[in-house]
Formats: C-alpha cells, structure tokens, sequence
C-alpha cells in the first residue's frame, strides 16, 4: 500500500516547524544578548548599596567597641604580671529586624581582641566541643609521642556576649535606621560583669519612587 503525502498537512507542518524554530532563535539571541558586570572591590572600600548593617558596620564596630574595653580598669585588675586575662566569646543574639549574619561579627571581635596583644583567647563552647572529639579519638588513633591529653585546656577568665537590635523609623520613602550593639565581658568565677560597652550606627536611606 502506497501512501500520499497530503499537501495541506506539509503545510501546516512546516509552519508549526517555522515557528519552533523563530522560537528557539529568539531565545538564544536573548540569551546571547544578556550580561553580568562584576567589578572587583577593596574589602576595606566602604559601598552602601542597600543601606542595611554590612561588613564595613561590623568591622568598624568591632574594632572600635574592643578598643573601648581595652581602655577600661577592668583590663588592669585582671592582668598579673606576665599573665593576660583569657577571653572566650559566648556569642551575639541577633534582635533585629532583619536576618545578621552575627557569626561575622564575632570574628571580627576575637581579630580585634587578638591583635591587640592585651589579653588571650580561647575557643568558643562550640569550637571546644570539636577539638575535644578531635583529643578523644587520638586517644585512639595517635602515637603516644604525639597525642594531646586530656585535662590541659586553658580556662577562660572572662566570657564576652551581646545583644544586636535595630529601630527603624519609615515615612514615605524616608527611613532612618539605628543599629546598636551592646557587649559585656563576665566574670567566670564571680559572674561579675567587668564591662560593658554600647555602640550605635544610624543610617537614613531614601529611595526614589517609581513612575509609570
């Protein structure tokens, strides 16, 4: 059996063919014709783009509540002689409004307390919890030559923790936000708060409505 190929079905065929094809050509073109501009910038640039709390805020207030503490009386008291008081970091609460990547912000506090010369630091509870796993299977696993006892941790003297809120006041396409950060170092053996700092950053960002 023989058969025929209708003309009027070749035709549609070749126009819905016709129009995949425009389709797909129209797509790639699209594609073709989109770009992505990356600039790379100096990591101590100050950018503000969106106007919420950035690197530039955490570094700065970091450095500059460290400072502050180091200044205090406190930091006389506790060191003896050669001996430098031990720091550990408890953590921050983020309160705010918006989602802060607050772990950030704590390594920017242990840099600033580190380089400063003036205390020692030991790791956090979360930190010591995996170095102790680490001991305990060199229990195991490691030559006696070169195994880490149990038992020989250097105890913290002072424990910093803190609180990270914002306030913000919206009017139109006005708003001013506030940022305040607020530390205390703790006494381990007392629970004696030794410090206790507040910094606050405000900021105004206006944004340009849009009209159609």
């Amino acid at each position: 059996m023989h058969l025929r190929a209708v003309p009027g079905d070749r035709k549609r065929s070749g126009g819905r063919g016709g129009l995949w094809l425009l389709a797909v050509l129209a797509a790639t073109l699209a594609t073709g014709c989109a770009t992505t501009k990356v600039s790379r910038l100096d990591t101590n640039e100050v950018r503000d783009v969106s106007g919420r709390w950035n690197d530039t805020d955490s570094r700065l207030v970091a450095e500059e509540m460290i400072a502050s503490a180091l200044s205090e009386p406190w930091l006389a008291r506790a060191t003896k002689g050669s001996k430098r008081p031990v720091v550990t970091v408890q953590g921050v609460r983020n309160s705010s409004l918006e989602h802060v990547n607050t772990q950030t912000f704590v390594e920017d506090l242990q840099q600033a307390l580190i380089r400063s010369g003036r205390v020692d630091f030991v790791a956090s509870t979360d930190e010591r919890a995996g170095i102790r796993q680490e001991r305990q299977d060199q229990d195991q696993n490691a030559s006696e030559a070169t195994r880490k006892a149990q038992g020989q941790e250097t105890g913290a003297d002072f424990v910093l923790s803190g609180v990270f809120a914002s306030i913000e006041d919206r009017a139109g396409g006005v708003s001013v936000v506030t940022y305040q950060v607020n530390l205390k170092l703790t006494d381990v053996r007392t629970n004696q708060i030794a410090w206790n700092g507040q910094k606050k950053i405000k900021k105004q960002v206006e944004r340009a409505s849009t009209t159609w």
